[in-house]
């Protein structure tokens, strides 16, 4: 049989690492929506501390995001040339690389937090958890998402046992999560159609979703759910930066790109000084590229200038409102 999700609108709030707070995530489940926290940037002790101040805002139900981790292969030499393209932005910040990148792996910690904190649903993203990892949470009656890019890996999703899947589409802001190589860049509705076809598990479209209309075709053609990420950022309960805000709402039409210059992995934001000089760069593998550029990010934001920060957003941006999350939500309801 296949479930639902215990929500009373067909949305979920995609998980946005390093943006989402738990004020958030609450404001998103008391709307009747599936609230998400987006732990991928964060250790075991964070992750259960992050679950208990959302517990303690609301009794609804929301899941965990995780990343699934990679061991990245990058040689010296390819390090030294990510390195290189890097210093002429350190150097007009006014600022250094990092000389040691962390190594450590907190996926499983991750896991024990949700065991002990008895979390209802987990996604996961950049892939998929081991057998045993996925017997111990399905052990637990745990729903669990997968992320797909493409069909083959929405059937992969299938294939591993999970209870539903986000198929992406190319509008998508922030990371893809993309698993299988190459890497195929698909519609929203184009991937949804396909999946629909290839699966008999739940899918959640997600992917430049930001009006009625979209949302009304996307479930018509055979969404349970859609998942919206941009169109909540702009939300007054949503902690992004306010830089980060003002570049999504003064966005026009094209205004984004995909980069790899940020973290290693693919991700859609805002085309900038950083996007464009860094474009034919060679940029080390994920996650290590993404604490190469940490400091430069981090000094942008201080500075407040948005020429080296990562403003993950969706293609369709410019169609981003400024209101309560409770407001955004019903202007997207059928």
């Amino acid at each position: 049989m296949v479930a639902n999700l215990p929500i009373d609108k067909p949305i979920v709030q995609a998980p946005m690492a390093g943006i989402t707070t738990p004020e958030f995530v609450a404001a998103c489940c008391e709307t009747g929506v599936l609230g998400s926290i987006g732990a991928g940037y964060l250790n075991g002790e964070d992750t259960k501390q992050f679950i208990q101040e959302v517990k303690a805002l609301t009794a609804k139900p929301f899941s965990v995001n995780l990343f699934v981790p990679e061991q990245p292969k990058a040689d010296a030499q390819f390090l030294q040339y990510a390195r290189e393209a890097l210093q002429p932005i350190c150097d007009e910040l006014n600022i250094s690389l990092p000389a040691a990148i962390p190594t450590s792996d907190v996926f499983q910690d991750q896991v024990q937090a949700i065991l002990e904190e008895d979390v209802k649903i987990v996604s996961f993203t950049f892939g998929l958890p081991d057998v045993a990892t996925l017997s111990v949470l399905k052990q637990k009656g745990i729903y669990l998402i997968g992320t797909a890019t493409s069909v083959e890996e929405a059937i992969a999703v299938e294939q591993a046992g999970l209870d539903a899947v986000v198929v992406q589409g190319k509008e998508a802001g922030g990371h893809r999560g993309s698993f299988i190589q190459p890497m195929s860049l698909h519609s929203t509705a184009d991937l949804l159609k396909a999946a629909k076809e290839n699966v008999s598990i739940p899918v959640i479209a997600a992917g430049g979703i930001m009006t009625k209309p979209q949302v009304t075709e996307l479930l018509a053609i055979g969404a349970s759910y859609v998942q919206i990420g941009t169109a909540l950022l702009t939300a007054t309960e949503c902690a992004a930066p306010q830089l980060h805000k003002e570049a999504i709402l003064t966005s026009g039409q094209h205004a984004t790109t995909l980069t790899k210059a940020f973290t290693g992995k693919y991700a859609r934001g805002l085309k900038n000084k950083f996007t464009e000089q860094l474009k034919e760069a060679t940029t080390a593998p994920y996650p290590v590229q993404h604490y190469l550029t940490q400091p430069v990010r981090k000094e942008s934001a201080l500075q407040n200038n948005r020429e080296y920060m990562s403003l993950w957003m969706g293609e369709n941006s410019y169609l981003a409102k400024e209101a309560s999350v409770k407001e955004i939500i019903e202007t997207l309801l059928p």
